[in-house]
């Protein structure tokens, strides 16, 4: 395991960010976490794969050329900016667009992942 890999408990829904590698696995209702694999290509409506852009500020990133669901039952959780030395996360809620805005210059960006409660590990 290493740090910054994402795991899943398949039976209560716990998502957990790995900080520090110890243990061979992560353990959760008493089973082996699953490790989430970032996906690329979203085939249905392009709703999950991040999209980068510059701004004055920093850099923006939405949630899908058509901007995803944010209900209760489907939503994006999180949406993160990973750098060399740093994790940078949004968290969202229903209600709110999927879109979060990073002070950070787009050279410092090493990959823009985000969380959807239903269908995973994005990435770009």
């Amino acid at each position: 395991m290493q740090i910054r890999e994402i795991f899943k408990c398949n039976v209560c829904g716990n998502v957990v960010e790995l900080l520090q590698a110890g243990a061979p696995a992560l353990v959760c209702c008493g089973q082996d976490m699953e490790k989430l694999e970032a996906q690329t290509e979203d085939a249905a409506n392009e709703k999950h794969v991040p999209i980068v852009k510059e701004v004055n500020s920093g850099i923006e990133v939405t949630v899908g050329s058509t901007l995803h669901p944010m209900e209760e039952d489907h939503l994006i959780r999180f949406i993160e900016v990973l750098t060399e030395d740093k994790v940078l996360r949004t968290e969202l809620e229903a209600g709110q667009k999927p879109i979060a805005k990073f002070n950070i210059d787009k050279s410092e960006v090493v990959e823009v992942r985000e969380f959807c409660n239903v269908h995973g590990l994005w990435k770009v």
